[in-house]
C-alpha cells in the first residue's frame, strides 16, 4: 500500500472501520485531522492485535529514528513519541501511508488511538476529500 491510490486507501480504512466494528466508538479530533478512540487499558491486547494486523509496521521511541521519511514527517506530526506511545503504520514506501498513535494516558487505566492517511504532498481539495473519506468509513 505505498502509494495509497483512492480505492486502496479506501479498502484499507473499510477494513480497519470493519475490524474495530462493536469495540471501539470514534469521534473526530479536529487538531491533528484524525479519527480518535479511547478504551480503557482491559482492552489493550485486542486493539493492539486489530492494529498489528491491520497496521504492520511499528515505531516507537527506540527505534523511530531509523524510520524512513515519511514516518519521521508523521511523528514529527504527532509531536515525537513519548516512552510508552507507539506509531503503527502500513507500508511505509512511497508518498502515504495509513498510521495509527497509540497514546498511553498518565491515568494508567486509559489508551487512545488516532487513525489518518497522511502524504507528504496533498493539496487542500484533495486532502479535505481524504478527511471526508476517512470520517465516512469510521461513520464520523
Amino acid at each position: 500500500m505505498g502509494d495509497l491510490a483512492e480505492k486502496g486507501f479506501e479498502n484499507h480504512c473499510k477494513k480497519l472501520s470493519s475490524a474495530f466494528q462493536g469495540v471501539l466508538s470514534w469521534k473526530w479530533d479536529s487538531r491533528l485531522e484524525t479519527v480518535l478512540a479511547e478504551f480503557g487499558t482491559g482492552k489493550k491486547d485486542d486493539i493492539r492485535a486489530i492494529l498489528e494486523r491491520s497496521l504492520p509496521m511499528a515505531w516507537d521511541s527506540s527505534n523511530i529514528n531509523k524510520g524512513p521519511d515519511i514516518v519521521q514527517t508523521v511523528t514529527g506530526h504527532l509531536g515525537g513519541l513519548w516512552p510508552g506511545q507507539q506509531l503503527f503504520s502500513s507500508d511505509p514506501e512511497g508518498e502515504a501511508l495509513i498510521f495509527c498513535a497509540w497514546w498511553p494516558w498518565g491515568d494508567g487505566k486509559t489508551i487512545s488511538i488516532r487513525i489518518a492517511p497522511f502524504y507528504l504532498s496533498l493539496s487542500g481539495p484533495d486532502k479535505a476529500e481524504k478527511i471526508q473519506l476517512l470520517k465516512g468509513c469510521f461513520g464520523i
